[in-house]
């Protein structure tokens, strides 16, 4: 999928598993690693820990896309380059209510067994166990098959301008 095949690690997961180890979880069959979830607790703090530590060193190795070619025209690489240079942020009002985020992934081998459940139950006990009040995700639009297995696990739609942004209140008992 990419030019670079650890540019997608490099800004979903690897940063989770070495600043918040006890928020990285894995999924795996005969086959291997098929699937992770990784979360943040505090986005906020997570952010300025990846500007110091994270992004100056990916930035060298990754340059900006070219500013004179449209978004949509970039290539993956570049779209993930993107976001190593102009970081996703924590949305504005959010960090009170959701201050944890995570990103999950499954490979399609390992989709429809209940894994992406498990993982989801298992990342956000890890959360209220560490005392998170809310966690938040990002979804693309485009994945309507992801949409409606997030509002089936009980998480709420908090905003859909670009990107869609699920949220779940961890305050109340599971």
């Amino acid at each position: 999928m990419f030019g670079d095949p650890q540019i997608l690690g490099h800004v979903f997961a690897a940063p989770y598993a070495l600043f918040e180890p006890s928020l990285a979880f894995v999924a795996e069959d005969e086959a291997g690693v098929g699937g992770y979830i990784v979360g943040a607790l505090d986005s906020k703090a997570f952010a300025e820990r990846l500007e110091a530590d994270w992004w100056p060193a990916l930035r060298d190795r990754y340059p900006a896309p070219p500013s004179e070619v449209a978004p949509d025209q970039w290539t993956r690489d570049q779209r993930m380059a993107g976001f190593i240079h102009v970081p996703l942020g924590v949305p504005d009002g959010f960090a009170e209510d959701y201050p944890s985020h995570l990103h999950i992934n499954l490979l399609p081998r390992l989709q429809s067994q209940g894994l992406g459940r498990q993982l989801m139950d298992t990342l956000v006990r890890a959360l209220r166990e560490q005392g998170s009040v809310g966690v938040h995700f990002f979804v693309w639009p485009t994945n309507q098959r992801a949409v409606g297995f997030y509002q089936h696990l009980g998480f709420t739609m908090i905003s859909a301008e670009d990107a869609i942004i699920f949220g779940m209140d961890l305050r109340s008992a599971p």
